[in-house]
């Protein structure tokens, strides 16, 4: 006897089982999660509105609104699932390249970190003298919600406290300790001992109290965190004309529209801020002849390094699984635990020990196979471009031979054999039969190990920094550079860190990687094609 079951009774099931109301238990998980959610993110868009960026502000509170309506609607199913996904795709994906686009096309860097009204408050605040005959404030170090700040007595008797970010304000006199003429203490403030001011004598020695809203009308400073004194900047800025002026040599520094402080003759106060310079990073190195020669050196030495990395690492482990895969090789098994050693350490940590190797004074490289030679493997350009390159091979040649094993492995017995008894010798069959089979499996973990080895940093970095450096050549820019330390070096090395510039040309890598990788897999497609 058979049973038959009509579509509709089906659909109308699914549709059942989809819109059945959920659990207590599940409703309630539901809605402690959703709580959690919401309330990080009022406190988000809370700390987003006092800062004012409306942008992130909005774009928080959509994202907010919708993973709420997602969640409490009864369907919406596929939504619930992909969520989670889509959220960090965007956070921890699109935001980092579209962030790092628009930090291209900026001044962003050492001197430029910040807004014009922080850069005209950092000159004011470090270019200060103290005014002659001003009166003594007695002072009393405290801190607050707002920081370090000074408890202050005016010569008048008045007691008022502030921080750096604060003025000084007037306080109730029923809210003060005093000691004397000295108020030691305030409501909501706690007052510093002797051992604590000595433990932060540097905090206290570049604390500087505006006396008011207005930065001109000058600050107090104290030196020994009993006594203050009035300070003035040498510095005074016009805010209808734009221009800050040094007072003791009547040099005035004019907003030319390139985020910074300047004279009519090129001299440049060192505080700037940031602003859009547009492609300007982008055509630094065809602007700049020298650097645009040397990034087109480290250029050529990048793919250089990833094709040969690649290539020698790929021969060297095809070689040993070919040897390793024979029946007849005896204790194969103890060479190939030997031959994936490499591969077990860190790479970083491989990289260390073979800086040792190679020191040119005590390594073991010289000391001991070269009978006490002074060769420069990591200082001279050519020598340290050729001991970058044989670390990472040794690093990088079990990777190969374990999948170089693998592949081989699953080529069918009967193929070989069919070969065989039509006559064809061993290097026959590997070349029309093994390796071309070899490279359909290999071919996107040889394209993704150029992609790893375009940008391995470790390797080069933990051995050379990129040295030794380039001669002629103002930015810090070595021989065994790639692209990616560059762009470290560029970033966070040096006197004048420039993140701009250095997101242009990770942006230019991520081009140029993608680009290869592109072209190089439709090659891949076409290779399978033809197997």
């Amino acid at each position: 006897m058979t049973t038959t079951v009509s579509k509709d009774s089906t659909a109308t099931r699914k549709r059942s089982i989809s819109t059945a109301p959920p659990s207590m238990k599940v409703l309630a998980v539901k809605i402690l999660f959703l709580a959690i959610v919401d309330a990080v993110a009022v406190f988000a868009m809370s700390m987003l509105f006092f800062r004012g960026d409306w942008l992130v502000l909005g774009i928080v509170a959509v994202t907010t609104l919708l993973v709420n309506i997602v969640y409490l609607s009864p369907g919406l199913l596929p939504g619930k699932y992909l969520t989670p996904g889509l959220i960090f795709l965007a956070v921890f994906q699109v935001f980092v390249v579209v962030y790092s686009l628009y930090i291209a096309f900026t001044n962003y860097g050492d001197g430029h970190n910040s807004t014009k009204e922080d850069a005209i408050s950092a000159i004011v605040l470090q270019n200060t003298q103290r005014v002659e005959g001003s009166p003594t404030y007695l002072v009393q170090l405290v801190e607050g919600p707002g920081g370090l700040g000074l408890l202050a007595t005016s010569p008048e008797g008045e007691v008022l406290v502030g921080t750096q970010e604060e003025p000084l304000q007037p306080l109730d006199p029923g809210a003060v300790t005093l000691d004397g003429d000295r108020a030691v203490a305030a409501e909501g403030w706690t007052s510093l001992q002797q051992q604590d001011v000595l433990q932060r004598q540097q905090e206290v020695a570049a604390l500087q109290v505006p006396l008011s809203d207005d930065l001109a009308d000058g600050f107090l400073r104290t030196t020994d965190a009993r006594n203050a004194f009035v300070f003035q900047s040498i510095f005074v800025y016009d805010e209808a004309a734009g221009t800050m002026t040094d007072t003791t040599t009547d040099t005035v520094y004019a907003d030319l529209g390139n985020g910074q402080f300047e004279t009519e003759g090129g001299e440049v106060l060192g505080t700037g801020w940031q602003i859009v310079v547009g492609p300007e990073n982008f055509l630094y190195p065809f602007e700049n002849p020298r650097f645009g020669g040397a990034l087109l050196g480290v250029a050529v030495w990048t793919f250089a390094f990833a094709i040969l990395s690649v290539g020698l690492s790929f021969f060297l482990g095809l070689f040993l699984a070919l040897t390793l895969n024979d029946p007849r090789m005896r204790s194969r098994k103890v060479y190939r635990v030997l031959s994936i050693l490499p591969y077990a350490f860190p790479s970083f940590l491989s990289a260390l020990v073979w800086l040792g190797l190679l020191n040119t004074e005590f390594g073991f490289v010289n000391e001991v196979l070269f009978g006490s030679a002074n060769i420069p493997w990591l200082t001279d350009p050519w020598l340290a471009k050729f001991s970058v390159l044989l670390v990472n091979v040794w690093l990088g040649f079990p990777y190969m031979f374990l999948v170089c094993m693998g592949a081989l492995q699953s080529i069918p017995e009967e193929l070989t054999e069919a070969a065989t008894v039509d006559g064809a010798n061993g290097w026959q069959v590997f070349r029309g039969i093994k390796f071309p089979l070899l490279l359909v499996s290999t071919a996107p973990l040889l394209i993704s190990s150029f992609a790893f080895n375009f940008n391995n940093f470790n390797t080069t970095y933990m051995l050379t920094r990129g040295g030794p450096r380039m001669e002629g050549v103002t930015e810090n820019v070595g021989h065994t550079d790639l692209l990616i330390t560059l762009v470290y070096k560029t970033a966070f090395e040096g006197g004048n860190r420039d993140y701009g510039l250095a997101a242009a040309l990770s942006i230019l890598i991520f081009i140029v990687v993608a680009a290869v990788s592109a072209i190089s897999f439709r090659q891949t497609r076409a290779l399978e094609d033809l197997h």
